[in-house]
């Protein structure tokens, strides 16, 4: 348990350490939370900090944040770690908020990894949340609605940090050069490929981003009064040759190609090679989530509406708990979506739908469809022919949906690739009873 603003010595720390922002201007990424009048902000500025916790992944600033409220709050400032501390603690320091409260001075507690804390550790703060002893501030990296007790909870705004950009990474580092608190003073030579490797690679997490060139920089050749980081140097650094993969390239197109065209081809070895590939080189797993996802309709579609399911899951897994744990779940997603059945017929229908929409975006909505929530609407035709298929016998009606101009227009043509043999026999079934009841 600490207790004052926390800004130490930084003589002999690590670089991420040394650099770390005094004050918001020296602050990076969350600009959803941080910019110019955004509420986070706002409320370090004016010093209103009431009770909150900020979720997010390692090395985002969830303790740098909670530095930078230590150093502008008048409130007395304790930082307390849930790992070294317990019930006994506890009730130390909430015996000395609340005889601080009554002498009209504010407590400010920050608890680093809240999360660690059992049910009854947190239960012990919840009277002196509630009565207003402490303002509390969590730092967790998992989903407080799963990991924080619910009743304290409640009492907490949470603010979601996220992980840092690669541009802003990169930022970063040119800073980590040039302020004195880094290797300002020093004369050290890497390419702006190197940094945007290294920023590619931290995945996010500026601790990792500083802990790499620091390494790096360390192990550089020396020459005189320069130190020069060559691409051999950081390979040794960081045991990754695919460290100097390129996110913005070609070379980060060409493997996202091979990935989906392996897929596509029905070959997960040839696949999981590909994902191997862009996940060791540094790439953002949630991209690679992303394409999966618009793979499983645009290639599988209603041959399997599994793959949806099962894409999305994947993606979920991959924004909750990162790398390198998520691997393995873009590697069930690609190795289903390579051996199921595959179709293409969704993509071909929206193509179809909008080279057609496109040229008539001024085609009228039929006044059937159309919706009428005023007297003058109904007097004015809106509604009117409406066939609410949920009270037809067959749940079908001969009700015109598309404009007169397209009538006869069919965008979807399903296939008989795996379930959607289904639903072309349930759409032939439909067409039919429609041609015998004259729609």
């Amino acid at each position: 348990m600490q207790q004052g603003t926390l800004f130490e010595d930084t003589h002999s720390l690590p670089l991420a350490a040394r650099l770390r922002p005094r004050d918001l201007d020296e602050f990076y990424g969350q600009r959803h939370l941080l910019g110019e009048g955004m509420i986070l902000r706002r409320l370090i500025e004016e010093d209103k900090i009431s009770s909150m916790v900020f979720w997010g992944p390692p090395g985002v600033g969830k303790t740098t944040l909670a530095r930078i409220i230590a150093h502008r709050t008048k409130a007395n400032f304790i930082d307390f770690s849930a790992v070294t501390s317990g019930i006994k603690e506890i009730k130390q320091v909430m015996e000395q908020a609340e005889k601080n409260r009554l002498f009209g001075t504010k407590t400010i507690l920050f608890v680093d990894e809240i999360h660690r804390f059992n049910k009854a550790q947190q239960d012990a703060f919840l009277p002196y949340v509630e009565k207003g002893s402490i303002v509390l501030i969590g730092a967790t990296t998992e989903n407080p609605s799963f990991e924080v007790n619910g009743a304290l909870l409640s009492r907490c705004k949470v603010f979601v940090l996220q992980p840092l950009k690669t541009e802003e990474l990169t930022s970063l580092l040119h800073r980590a050069l040039t302020d004195e608190r880094g290797f300002g003073t020093q004369k050290v030579v890497i390419s702006e490929e190197l940094l945007s490797a290294i920023a590619a690679f931290a995945g996010g997490d500026a601790r990792s981003a500083l802990s790499t060139l620091e390494m790096a920089v360390l192990n550089g050749n020396v020459e005189g009064d320069t130190v020069t980081v060559t691409p051999e140097v950081l390979e040794q650094c960081t045991s990754r040759k695919s460290l100097l993969y390129d996110k913005t390239g070609e070379e980060h197109y060409n493997l996202i190609s091979a990935l989906h065209k392996s897929m596509r081809n029905s070959d997960p070895d040839a696949a999981v090679y590909w994902l191997a590939r862009m996940l060791e080189a540094g790439e953002d797993p949630l991209y690679i989530a992303r394409r999966v996802t618009r793979f499983a309709s645009e290639d599988i579609g209603l041959a399997d509406p599994r793959a949806l399911e099962i894409a999305v899951a994947a993606y979920e897994a991959c924004h909750l708990i990162g790398m390198p744990e998520c691997s393995v779940h873009l590697t069930q997603a690609v190795v289903y979506m390579s051996v199921t059945p595959k179709s293409n017929s969704l993509y071909v229908a929206y193509e179809r739908a909008k080279k057609d929409a496109l040229g008539m975006l001024a085609e009228p909505v039929p006044l059937n469809l159309r919706n009428a929530p005023t007297k003058l609407m109904k007097e004015l035709g809106y509604g009117k022919g409406y066939q609410y298929a949920h009270d037809a016998e067959d749940k079908l009606t001969d009700m015109q949906c598309l404009p007169d101009s397209l009538l006869g227009h069919e965008y979807y043509f399903p296939t008989e690739e795996g379930a959607e043999l289904k639903f072309k026999n349930r759409l032939e079934e439909i067409k039919e009873w429609k041609k015998r009841h004259g729609s």
